[in-house]
């Protein structure tokens, strides 16, 4: 089986290493080619990193709340720069503050990514959902 690729990295002004790091070595041992960007890193770095990489998905992380000013406008800026099918991944603390969590959700798929995980998610999720996304299933 061809390995699929994936961009992780840290969006914006959030400097939060550990769960990068744990993300990739989970998603590396669950058969992905994991390209991690790191922390503190603008929509700019994942989407040339998707299109050097010919990744399959980008996968943001955030925690420090501001992943929804953060992540605003990715998805135009994936299709316009040739990426129209990538998968969007977002999670982590993505808010301020307690807000409804079907409410945030349904902002981040207005905005394009094709799944939202709130604080907490295990990576076997997301691992599960790549899997059924990227038909590895």
């Amino acid at each position: 089986m061809e390995k699929k690729t994936l961009v992780l990295g840290v969006i914006g002004s959030d400097v939060h290493a550990v769960g990068n790091k744990i993300l990739d070595y989970s998603l590396t041992n669950a058969g992905f080619n994991v390209v991690n960007i790191g922390v503190l890193s603008p929509q700019e770095d994942f989407i040339n990193a998707a299109i050097e990489t010919n990744a399959d998905a980008i996968l943001v992380s955030s925690l420090y709340g501001h992943g929804e000013i953060d992540c605003r406008g990715m998805r135009e800026k994936c299709d316009e720069a040739g990426l129209k099918d990538i998968l969007l991944y977002v999670g982590g603390n993505i808010v301020v503050g307690k807000q409804d969590w079907e409410e945030v959700e349904a902002r981040f798929k207005a905005m394009g990514f094709d799944r939202v995980y709130p604080p907490g998610t295990s990576v076997d999720t997301a691992i599960r959902d790549l899997k059924e996304d990227l038909g590895l299933e």
